[in-house]
């Protein structure tokens, strides 16, 4: 039984990142038949749609886009680099800078989200902490009640921004980005293109599966 709880934690939290990351640097080879690196062809599409007051600048904490500052960031090898990656990871990003520009509101919640659940993290961490004081209070009346309360507001809030952010990114990619990429990226690159837009929207999906089975899994414990 353990055996299988840990091949089903390896498929279910490793493999994902684990063939995400394998994708994305099989597409970093530096190709000289591209006119330009991640970075000018965001700066390029920012432009040509129209999304006024964007801009691209270089990053060391991962490609992103801020809907703050209305910022696409990119890692040094994709803001430099000439490469399918480069290229794809940056009109995915630029994606989100669309979705922002066009109201989409699953981004939006997002958005609005993030904040609540960098808090619900912060609480999780010291529901954590608290374990064995938490254990105690559920023997009194209404302790547990209380308890389930602030892991559901804890380990829910943060679920529920992982599973809002899926289909951001799978957006981003297929719907915003893959279209704009099929007139810059030659047809036989394509399905490397889709396999790294896929790859830019599966990090997210070990992360999602992990908050919801956080979230269950306290549950569990507490109801014991």
């Amino acid at each position: 039984m353990v055996v299988l709880l840990i091949i089903f934690a390896l498929v279910v939290f490793v493999l994902p990142n684990a063939w995400a990351k394998w994708v994305l640097k099989r597409h970093t080879r530096g190709r000289d038949d591209y006119p330009g690196t991640g970075a000018e062809l965001a700066d390029h599409l920012l432009r040509r749609l129209g999304i006024e007051g964007a801009s691209v600048e270089r990053t060391e904490f991962g490609d992103h886009y801020d809907p703050e500052t209305r910022c696409v960031r990119l890692s040094p090898d994709n803001y430099d680099g000439r490469s399918l990656t480069a290229v794809t990871v940056a009109a995915h990003e630029v994606g989100h800078a669309i979705q922002h520009y066009q109201g989409y509101a699953p981004l939006l919640a997002r958005s609005r989200l993030v904040g609540v659940a960098q808090k619900a993290e912060k609480l999780g961490a010291i529901l954590m902490m608290a374990a064995p004081f938490l254990f105690l209070l559920t023997r009194l009346p209404g302790g547990l009640a209380i308890v389930i309360a602030i892991a559901v507001i804890s380990f829910g809030t943060a679920a529920l921004v992982h599973l809002v952010t899926l289909p951001v990114e799978f957006d981003a990619s297929f719907n915003r980005a893959l279209p704009l990429l099929k007139e810059y990226v030659p047809p036989y690159d394509m399905p490397g293109a889709r396999h790294v837009l896929t790859a830019c929207a599966f990090t997210y999906v070990a992360a999602s599966l992990a908050s919801v089975m956080n979230l269950g899994r306290w549950l569990v414990i507490l109801r014991r």
